[in-house]
């Protein structure tokens, strides 16, 4: 019975909130009468009003409308009591009890209203810190994926360039033990035997002197290709174009390769450090073009930026997949990557056009500036070897 009466109340109610000033309050009257017959008191109907007023009223109201939604469900209220009022006391004491009421109602009932909005706020912000506290994991999360991608790859790297360091010694070794020793173990032989012939017969003397020498010329050349592979003198005391000049002379007569060489003057404008790496890139490339490539000429041009020098080394080869190179663990892959190493530490930018069947253009670029301190932060991401 109550609970069917909570809802007629409560339907009423919100009804007469609803046509506002246009309102009338014979609903109200009715609804007093249904309590009366209910057995309700005043009390009972003030809890019930009071818990329609915070629960389905108020909430979702600014502050400013809840007064007058307070002040107007009050006059809804005080109708509705009426007729309880009248039959338990008179008239002058049901007003008196009925202004306590209404002023104990609607003071309960701000109070609870206030409490429910610094509630509601408080839930809000503990929600933003929660949504703000997991962004903030999730990011670093990330960044600790980066790391540790990072630390991994460095360790790829150092791997790779021990590997390569060993394998560089192995074959320095063997050009030491295969060529340059067994060249001087043959001098030393024919010296012997000039010594003997030298005592008996005297005819031949001159044309094994003369292969001798030759043998020694051959052991002082190997020796000079040593040293210019492992730092070209020229570099330091002639300048970059000099040096390539030397080497791609060199690199030519060796594998039978056409390479043009196209230099701007104004590269030797650049301090050594940045020089020594197009040296080092343009050397590689060409050992590069020379192990895998099969081409028959190769294109290395240096020309003038507004603000810098680009290199351009460009074969007619069978070329490659970039993404076969880079997940390779041989020398190539490190070939690739240790010159775009070389390349940002002095600031520059390194990439790679590669199609099979079009050829490999290999494309450097290094500013005028400073080479370390001007040169920009590398970021955690590793940056791509193709050309955007």
């Amino acid at each position: 019975m109550k609970n069917k009466f909570s809802r007629r109340y409560q339907a009423a109610l919100l009804a007469y909130l609803k046509q506002g000033l246009r309102a009338r309050l014979q609903p109200a009257r009715g609804m007093g009468q249904q309590a009366l017959a209910a057995g309700l008191q005043t009390l009972d109907l003030a809890k019930l009003h009071e818990q329609i007023l915070v629960t389905q009223v108020l909430p979702g109201h600014p502050a400013g409308k809840r007064a007058a939604l307070i002040k107007q469900a009050g006059t809804f209220f005080t109708e509705a009591i009426l007729p309880i009022e009248k039959t338990q006391r008179s008239a002058h004491e049901a007003a008196v009890h009925l202004n306590q009421i209404v002023e104990m109602l609607s003071q309960r009932t701000v109070e609870l209203a206030a409490s429910n909005l610094e509630l509601s706020l408080e839930i809000t912000q503990r929600k933003t810190a929660e949504a703000a506290l997991k962004k903030s994991e999730h990011h670093y999360s990330k960044l600790l994926e980066h790391s540790e991608v990072m630390q991994e790859q460095l360790r790829q790297l150092s791997r790779q360039i021990l590997l390569a360091q060993e394998e560089e010694r192995k074959e320095i070794s063997r050009e030491l033990h295969d060529v340059i020793a067994q060249t001087l173990t043959g001098i030393n032989v024919r010296l012997a035997a000039l010594k003997k012939e030298a005592a008996l017969n005297t005819q031949s003397l001159d044309r094994n002197i003369a292969r001798t020498q030759r043998l020694v010329e051959k052991s002082v050349d190997i020796v000079h290709r040593f040293a210019r592979e492992l730092r070209p003198a020229v570099l330091d005391d002639l300048g970059l174009i000099p040096a390539l000049h030397s080497f791609v002379k060199t690199f030519s007569k060796r594998t039978h390769l056409h390479v043009e060489l196209k230099a701007f003057a104004g590269v030797e404008q650049l301090d050594i450090a940045k020089r020594t790496v197009l040296y080092r890139v343009a050397q590689e490339s060409l050992n590069n073009v020379s192990r895998h490539a099969k081409a028959s000429r190769v294109e290395v041009s240096i020309l003038k930026q507004a603000d810098g020098i680009a290199m351009h080394i460009k074969d007619n080869g069978k070329s490659f997949q970039m993404e076969r190179v880079l997940n390779a663990k041989g020398r190539q892959r490190l070939g690739l990557l240790g010159m775009r190493e070389r390349v940002e530490m002095v600031g520059g930018t390194f990439c790679v056009e590669a199609a099979p069947g079009q050829g490999t253009t290999i494309q450097v670029e290094i500013p005028f500036g400073k080479a370390l301190k001007d040169a920009p932060k590398k970021s955690t991401k590793e940056t791509p070897l193709e050309c955007p």
